[in-house]
């Protein structure tokens, strides 16, 4: 049985791959995604990560469909209590922004999709630096005094946003944000490396890394040259045709094969590795996708590995 780990300073216990809800009721249908969440749960996961807008850019779709299909889900197999569900506010097109009331009412929006009491794990989706932190942190408080929402967090914020709000929290006793949700994977480390990690690990947030595999160039299907059929082709074939791309393809390779793993399991266990992270997002649109997801949670590699990853990202 895989472990547990503890997120950040909060009383969750989560699994260390949180399965990301971006591709239901979108390139997954009701009862594909029922498929892959049996399965992710079946192998122990109990992390399940979504947002309010997703999928508002799909045509004829109008936001709040993964929430929709998750919240079918927990209905249908009666295992709330299970899992740690986490959403974001501020991008779906009836409820932009961070306004006080604007976050109130996109929680139970959230709340009445998902088909429950409480979410676990409530993220602001895009900061919006012309809202005040003490007008957002206010709203947030209020909700988990409500018993709405369990615990905060941030994603898309910049480390002086998030430096003000969790002074605010500390000097007034109010909610604080436990966890953060930034862009981090093997070819994208300065969108998280630097102050924004630095202020994690000292301040104890857990990180939760989205795009971990960045749009599907870590599982290696995407090669110099290689055409691909997916809705991610042209963002993660960018990534083939750049030198740095082609070194961790290469790094990835050698590893995976040294412990006879896919190249994706090896590059969520990079993740996984580094300083706050907790448990990377990965998505499925399928089972067959899942195993190479999971297979992080078994996966140690060695320090030397982790060095020659390390080295060929830079």
């Amino acid at each position: 049985m895989t472990s547990l780990r503890k997120l950040g300073s909060s009383s969750l216990e989560v699994f260390p791959l949180c399965l990301g809800g971006n591709v239901f009721g979108w390139t997954a249908d009701e009862a594909n995604s029922f498929a892959v969440l049996d399965a992710y749960t079946a192998a122990g996961g109990n992390f399940i990560d979504t947002a309010d807008s997703y999928s508002a850019w799909v045509e004829g779709n109008v936001g709040g469909e993964s929430e929709t299909v998750i919240g079918n889900w927990l209905r249908a197999r009666g295992n709330r209590d299970d899992v740690v569900i986490a959403t974001k506010v501020g991008q779906h097109p009836d409820f932009r922004g961070l306004k006080a009331a604007t976050i109130k009412a996109a929680a139970d929006a959230s709340l009445r999709r998902l088909g429950t009491d409480r979410i676990d794990l409530y993220y602001t989706h895009f900061d919006e630096p012309e809202v005040p932190v003490e007008e957002i942190i206010g709203a947030l408080d209020e909700l988990v005094k409500a018993g709405k929402v369990r615990h905060i967090g941030a994603s898309n914020i910049s480390a002086e946003r998030l430096a003000a709000s969790l002074a605010f929290s500390d000097r007034e006793g109010l909610a604080r944000y436990v966890a953060l949700q930034p862009h981090y994977n093997l070819v994208s480390r300065d969108t998280y490396e630097g102050p924004l990690q630095d202020l994690a690990e000292r301040e104890n947030l857990a990180a939760v890394p989205y795009y971990a595999l960045a749009a599907g160039f870590l599982t290696g299907k995407y090669r110099p040259g290689a055409a691909v059929d997916s809705p991610r082709a042209q963002g993660a074939g960018q990534y083939a045709e750049t030198e740095r791309g082609r070194r961790v393809l290469a790094a990835l390779d050698e590893v995976a094969a040294a412990h006879g793993v896919p190249v994706a399991t090896v590059a969520l266990a990079w993740l996984l590795s580094r300083p706050t992270v907790v448990a990377p997002i990965a998505s499925a649109r399928t089972t067959e996708q899942l195993p190479a997801l999971l297979g992080v949670a078994e996966l140690t590699l060695t320090d030397d590995e982790l060095r020659r990853l390390t080295e060929a990202s830079d």
